[in-house]
């Protein structure tokens, strides 16, 4: 369930990202999950280095900590897909 529970996650925050950012982004569902997932494990190293302690999934400020990790690696992500 573990893994299944991490791809629906990801699903959910990759999406909410490409829904916040602006433009559109071509990608599928399997490059939405890889975003969401990534992001979630960038938002929380951050929100770990500010809070000083581990940040769970489970509170709020895990899922913003998520989305907002989803959003930079989308915006970096888009950064890159324009330069080819």
């Amino acid at each position: 369930m573990g893994i299944l529970g991490w791809i629906v996650f990801g699903l959910i925050v990759g999406a909410i990202a490409r829904l916040l950012m602006p433009g559109s982004q071509p990608m599928g569902c399997l490059l939405t999950i890889a975003i969401g997932i990534a992001g979630s494990f960038v938002g929380g190293y951050i929100g770990t280095l500010l809070a000083g302690r581990p940040i769970e999934m489970a509170e709020p400020s895990g899922w913003i900590g998520a989305i907002l990790g989803a959003l930079l690696l989308l915006f970096l992500y888009g950064l890159a897909s324009r330069r080819r």
